[in-house]
């Protein structure tokens, strides 16, 4: 018998102009079945002043939440610093190094993606996607600011609408929260 697992799936964090907002669709997957289509990815921590995003297994996820939000109150102020020592805790604690998710965590200044591999990894230009439609979301996001004066808002909601016409595993029901 195989263990389906639950996921979740795309999310997307644009800075542009000292603002930054991260997306995240509505859609949960047990194996190729739909199982939720309006869950929340994406939270403020740290006060207001960080966000933060999940792509995988859920449960998962909400472990590694409240792992990163012990790092940010062990590091007030230093999301470099919590996303390091996160990313070094995942890869060498035997617990930890089994969950399967993704994180994107930013503020205004920095932006990462972290990954249980040890994975941190910070884009050269302030946009951040994970998850099977995060892809398609990065590059409509790409192709916006480029071409756009939309808001980091706008140019978030736009790319996960795009990214939900291509991909099966997302959804529009999509959550913004922005720092401005």
């Amino acid at each position: 018998m195989t263990r389906e697992r639950i996921r979740a799936t795309t999310i997307l964090a644009v800075r542009r102009d000292g603002k930054v907002a991260m997306g995240g669709d509505g859609q949960v997957t047990v194996g190729e079945t739909v199982m939720k289509s309006h869950a929340n990815k994406v939270r403020l921590l740290a006060g207001g002043t960080v966000l933060a995003g999940f792509a995988g297994a859920a449960a998962d996820a909400f472990t590694l939440f409240e792992k990163f939000e012990e790092k940010l109150q062990r590091f007030p102020g230093n999301l470099p610093r919590a996303a390091v020592e996160l990313a070094k805790d995942w890869r060498s604690d035997r617990v930890l190094r089994r969950l399967e998710a993704l994180l994107v965590v930013a503020n205004k200044e920095n932006g990462f993606v972290i990954s249980g591999s040890g994975e941190l990894i910070e884009p050269d230009d302030g946009m951040l996607a994970i998850g099977s439609g995060g892809n398609f979301a990065l590059a409509a996001a790409r192709a916006l600011v480029a071409n756009s004066t939309l808001t980091v808002r706008e140019v978030v909601e736009r790319s996960l609408k795009i990214a939900a016409d291509i991909c099966v595993f997302t959804n529009e029901n999509v959550t913004i929260v922005e720092l401005t």
